[in-house]
């Protein structure tokens, strides 16, 4: 099926655009569900469910912390940048903002970063069939990498989003049964917790904010309230989703402001659910198999709490749907990163820097063949991930080196025209160092026996904040010492210098559909834009029920 839908797609492909932008013609609902599909890949179910089964609870964080605060941020305030500058790429809205280097710079980083997470999730897809089919690792990696090649080279963009659109339904379809198998045999959620309660050998939680005080941090991911809210769900959270282009693209993509405000907005509505049918299996395998993933040998990774419980409690047909939906998954996931990737390599790097000026034929073909190169690379980058015990926590390593600086120099050079050029490029790339030797260091106290955060995962969160400061600091010392941008040349790229008329621009396009949308009404002065189709209410009611979803859990 997906690769007749890319096959199909395949002759709409004129442009360059067409094919790595989908022509900027998605309509919001579309778009906004392959956002939350780009995200649902293997590496996201998998890690997830590890850390259900590790950790517990907590894990909740990153889903009502860490992503929709700042998925409904990106629509409501970032989006109007991005799309009213008419950029086709956050590295391209750097080089607006911040020059030439600092484009190249984070283009680099970021073509590297998304190779990393695309060989994540080709490994996340070979565990699930080696589970369950018994196939060889590097088998499943070799032929999952080339359906996934066959469909976005045929298709781009358009291709990728409406497979993950597609994707989405049937992964939600295939998590859904373990989820209440598994919950009906442990005896429903009252059972699971009673279980988990008396397990004297399981580490984590069914509370999520119980023992993060600070100074007295006692819960099983070793980080306090502060490193919650600022580490994951300011740094982390806001930075994957308002500047990780395997995300924004979705947006850029859609087919108008409002539609690429909307874009995210919808996409926090199943994100705000559907750790419901991820974290909850992670929880059941620590109930029922828990005993698998302790000790100096364990017979089970964490990364392979779902698989198990597939092979356990799901009958043939079921089983069938369930490794469909996990290989839907991995596509989702794996054509995201790739997607973005090629982007980025065409438009800020070759078209940029490598070859300016040649015909649009040649950057389309080129698209392709990147294409092919990004999978390939991904094939190696798969072995990498496998070294990894939990593969969320290496993903969440990788995002505070890349994402973490550039959101800190992204919000600075948006709230303070005064940055210049040199400042926010010298910033960025100290917001990558900062990290990096924190988790150097982290990994030596380890070593030593006397570890300076209290788990890997907490140091991503310590880590995002020292890179967030690093980069501020940074800036605030470069910048009195070297030249400013004018503000005619920083013309709608900061809230000050002009970057308010995208917002009154998206206003305005709001009451228009409205009135297109208000058939047989005589006075259009009447019309008034419907609550649900504001982005800025719409985002504001997400925000709170997310908040709401912490109460029995707290």
């Amino acid at each position: 099926m997906i690769v007749w839908i890319g096959y199909t797609i395949h002759k709409q492909q004129k442009s360059s655009e067409d094919f790595l932008l989908a022509g900027r013609s998605m309509p919001a609902w579309i778009a906004g569900l392959a956002f939350c599909a780009a995200n649902l890949g293997a590496t996201e179910i998998l890690g997830m469910a590890a850390n259900g089964a590790q950790i517990g609870m907590p894990t909740i964080h990153y889903y009502l912390i860490g992503a929709i605060p700042g998925m409904v941020f990106l629509g409501i305030f970032m989006m109007p940048f991005y799309y009213g500058s008419g950029v086709r790429s956050v590295p391209e809205f750097m080089r607006k903002r911040f020059g030439k280097g600092a484009q190249l710079i984070v283009s680099l980083c970021f073509a590297v970063s998304t190779i990393l997470q695309a060989g994540i999730n080709l490994y996340a897809m070979a565990l699930i069939l080696q589970a369950m089919l018994g196939w060889s690792q590097w088998t499943a990696i070799i032929l999952s990498a080339i359906f996934v090649l066959a469909y976005i080279t045929l298709g781009g963009l358009t291709s990728a989003i409406y497979n993950e659109v597609m994707q989405f339904f049937v992964i939600v379809a295939a998590l859904i049964p373990v989820t209440i198998v598994g919950l009906h045999q442990v005896g429903g959620w009252s059972g699971l917790t009673a279980k988990l309660s008396s397990m004297q050998d399981w580490s984590g939680s069914i509370h999520a904010w119980a023992g993060t005080g600070l100074g007295n941090v006692t819960n099983p991911v070793g980080g306090d309230w502060f490193s919650i809210l600022m580490g994951l769900g300011f740094v982390l959270g806001f930075g994957y989703w308002t500047t990780n282009f395997t995300e924004v693209q979705r947006a850029f993509a859609a087919k108008s402001m409002t539609a690429a405000r909307m874009t995210p907005i919808i996409g926090a509505i199943p994100k705000m659910l559907i750790w419901l049918i991820i974290i909850i299996p992670g929880l059941v395998a620590a109930a029922t198999v828990g005993n698998l993933f302790a000790g100096d040998h364990p017979v089970l990774q964490y990364n392979e709490a779902i698989p198990y419980l597939f092979k356990m409690y799901l009958p043939n047909g079921v089983l069938g749907v369930a490794i469909t939906g996990m290989m839907a998954s991995f596509m989702a996931g794996m054509a995201a990163n790739v997607s973005s990737f090629n982007t980025v390599v065409v438009y800020d790097l070759v078209q940029d820097y490598i070859k300016p000026g040649e015909k649009d034929s040649y950057y389309l073909k080129l698209g392709r063949w990147i294409t092919f190169a990004g999978i390939v690379i991904s094939v190696g980058t798969a072995w990498i991930a496998s070294q990894f015990g939990n593969i969320m926590t290496y993903l969440q390593t990788l995002f505070s080196f890349f994402n973490a600086p550039l959101f800190a120099v992204f919000i600075l050079g948006l709230v303070w025209k005064r940055v210049s050029n040199v400042a926010g490029t010298v910033a960025y790339v100290a917001g990558i160092i900062a990290p990096l030797i924190t988790y150097i260091l982290y990994l030596n106290s380890v070593a030593a026996g006397h570890p300076i955060f209290g788990s890997a995962t907490a140091e991503t969160w310590y880590g995002a904040i020292i890179s967030l400061f690093a980069t501020w600091i940074v800036a605030a010392i470069l910048t009195p010492f070297t030249k400013a941008k004018t503000e005619k040349e920083l013309e709608g790229l900061t809230f000050s210098t002009g970057g308010m008329k995208y917002f009154k621009a998206a206003k305005d396009e709001e009451l228009e559909d409205a009135k297109r949308a208000a058939k047989g009404v005589k006075d259009t002065a009447l019309v008034k834009v419907p609550w649900f189709k504001k982005p800025a209410v719409l985002g504001t009611v997400i925000f709170i029920l997310g908040l709401v979803f912490y109460i029995p859990f707290f």
